[in-house]
């Protein structure tokens, strides 16, 4: 793999952007060049990751801004939520700073979301770079726009569509993340094979044991791929009119998962793991799949150390959590299901069928 890789977002307005992926990209002064120009950046990140980057980060910066600002987050799920939204914006409006002031997201995938809403809101809009420090982020929540919050009732309801200047996917911050959140990140990457890629899902079994030693060609490989399968769809559907749902393979179980336990108590990629061997099951049980896809898949994800066996919410609860899912339409939950290997589509399943998938494993 070269030095560094660059994938292209191309939106339909002629908004697009670039995804560099490389080893030592932060300190690379060309990761920083070419941005809107403004007086002022503020970094935003969490207790976790700003102690590690986010003075290597400042002074990358102050050779472009005048001013560079650091606002440090509560770390976790938990904390994504008004409360933290209020703290950027809160320094944004306290600081008096301007229209173009640059936001830079360093983080994981709470900290970029928070970040970009926060972008889309103040003042109407500012411009925010996306600078992913976890395996999720840069496969995943770090591309393609989509900001947001969690409310108690369901998780990332409220957001805006809102997309950044430029993704930094620095492959040497992976160096620091622990373990279970390394593990959390290929539940993202594991997805897209199923959906898209039936040779890359081939590719992520074969490599599955570099993936977890974290040899750094397999890792910048594999988040490349990755985005590639992300930026060829949101291209095609920035808004989630229809083909980007795909993505949210595992999600409409997931985010029960997550909100049904208390944001935080399972990282989301150990929920999406989990919703995924559920949605293959409900792929089958709708006669799109065989039983040896289910197997399959269940294989891998525990190969990866991911949960495939869902906690004991009880069935009702999980239908009502479901019924708050951004794809549900008219009360029908719909699910993104596999119609055939490397291809899914969303289909509204029977409350009947749901109920059986959750029974058959254990989390009714």
């Amino acid at each position: 793999m070269p030095a560094t890789d660059t994938v292209h977002i191309h939106l339909s307005d002629d908004r697009n952007y670039e995804i560099r992926i490389g080893s030592g990209l932060l300190n690379e002064p060309a990761s920083w060049q070419g941005l809107p120009k403004a007086a002022a950046a503020v970094i935003v990140s969490n207790e976790t990751v700003a102690p590690l980057y986010a003075e290597r980060l400042r002074e990358r910066l102050l050779a472009v801004y005048k001013r560079v600002d650091l606002v440090v987050l509560p770390d976790g799920e938990q904390h994504k939520g008004w409360e933290s939204l209020n703290r950027i914006c809160d320094h944004l409006l306290g600081e008096a700073l301007d229209r173009k002031t640059v936001l830079f997201a360093l983080g994981g995938g709470v900290i970029g979301d928070m970040t970009g809403f926060a972008a889309a809101i103040y003042m109407r809009g500012v411009p925010f770079v996306q600078v992913p420090t976890t395996l999720l982020a840069q496969v995943d929540s770090s591309v393609g726009g989509k900001t947001a919050i969690n409310h108690p009732l369901g998780k990332n309801m409220l957001g805006a569509f809102y997309q950044p200047e430029r993704v930094i996917a620095d492959l040497d911050t992976l160096d620091t993340l622990p373990d279970r959140e390394l593990r959390a990140g290929l539940a993202e990457v594991i997805k897209y094979g199923p959906i898209a890629d039936a040779a890359f899902l081939c590719w992520i079994e074969d490599n599955l044991d570099a993936l977890l030693s974290r040899d750094k060609a397999v890792l910048g490989y594999a988040v490349r791929r990755s985005c590639e399968i992300k930026a060829d769809v949101v291209g095609q559907d920035e808004k989630e009119q229809g083909l980007r749902a795909i993505l949210n393979f595992g999600h409409t179980i997931g985010h029960a998962i997550e909100s049904g336990l208390g944001y935080g108590e399972w990282l989301h990629g150990e929920a999406v793991a989990c919703g995924m061997v559920l949605a293959a099951d409900l792929s089958q049980r709708m006669g799109l799949m065989p039983a040896d896809f289910v197997e399959r898949l269940q294989t891998l994800i525990e190969r990866a150390g991911l949960p495939v066996k869902p906690p004991r919410l009880g069935a009702d609860r999980y239908l009502q959590l479901m019924r708050v899912d951004k794809k549900a339409e008219a009360g029908a939950i719909r699910f993104v299901l596999i119609e055939a290997l490397g291809q899914a589509g969303l289909h509204s399943v029977p409350d009947a069928l749901i109920v059986e998938t959750l029974a058959a494993h254990g989390a009714a």
